[in-house]
């Protein structure tokens, strides 16, 4: 199993701004966890998103000498994806392609459409800058704006991404609406039919549903989830205060339930974990 640490998913939507330095030792302590990848940070419009707006100073400052952690920013645009290409400590940009028309435009302020002829240009500044493009596929499991929605239509659009040569999908349940039979048809067709691709989950789940969508994932094969701690944060449009980012904690006792070797620092795992419950309060 792959764990993927998601602060930026956590706090980027939390009021008041954290201080760019408590941010940089929080994020140095989950480097020191040794998670496979940290998702960091956004290279988006500080308007649109204040939390994020210091993601290039604390890049500049991570202390990665030693550490075989990957580091993820997710982008909105081109501007983003070149700022973010020009850091040498990323590794991975993240772009939110969403099957929802509606969530697209809200998330990007650009339609299907017009976010597909973007993927094209930030795979291509990828490729130019040796970095790797992860595509989420935001409101994978369904949408509340009435929205077209079938697995068929999120394969569709998995084959059609595919084709620009990106090799890694996270499946998003944006606003934890995913039933265990969809989760379980899109990966079990997924993964076999693209062995050449790398599937993940992003869960957003109410807290007595974790398990149910980890376990219909991994029973299919997904082997790439992400989390953050505490299970705080997740999609601010969910319109449900209990539905939060899938606990690193649930996960991490999963894992070790089915005999995954995750290889984590417990301490300071435990230090990281101290920390980010002073810092939401």
């Amino acid at each position: 199993m792959k764990l993927i640490e998601c602060p930026r998913d956590a706090w980027q939507g939390f009021g008041p701004f954290i201080p760019s330095e408590t941010k940089l030792e929080y994020l140095n302590r989950l480097i020191r966890v040794g998670f496979e990848t940290i998702d960091f940070g956004s290279f988006v419009s500080p308007k649109s998103m204040p939390q994020m707006r210091d993601t290039g100073w604390i890049t500049e400052r991570l202390e990665l000498s030693g550490s075989n952690t990957g580091l993820l920013a997710i982008v909105a645009n081109e501007r983003g994806a070149a700022d973010a290409c020009a850091f040498e400590q990323i590794s991975y940009l993240g772009y939110p392609f969403s099957v929802s028309e509606t969530f697209q435009v809200r998330n990007t302020q650009a339609g299907i459409a017009e976010s597909f002829d973007r993927v094209k240009r930030i795979a291509d500044l990828c490729k130019t800058h040796k970095k790797e493009l992860v595509l989420y596929i935001s409101m994978g499991f369904g949408n509340p704006y009435g929205d077209p929605w079938a697995p068929e239509i999120v394969m569709e659009w998995v084959e059609k991404l595919s084709k620009l040569g990106i090799n890694t999908f996270s499946l998003a349940d944006t606003v934890g609406v995913a039933r265990v039979g969809d989760i379980a048809w899109l990966f079990s067709g997924l993964i076999p039919y693209y062995p050449e691709l790398e599937f993940g989950a992003h869960f957003h789940t109410r807290p007595e549903d974790w398990r149910l969508k980890i376990q219909a994932a991994y029973d299919a094969g997904c082997r790439r989830f992400d989390s953050a701690l505490l299970g705080y944060g997740g999609c601010p449009m969910a319109q449900d205060d209990l539905i939060g980012n899938m606990p690193t904690e649930k996960l991490i006792d999963f894992a070790k339930e089915q005999k995954e070797l995750l290889s984590l620092n417990t301490n300071e795992l435990q230090k990281a974990r101290t920390m980010f419950q002073q810092i939401v309060g």
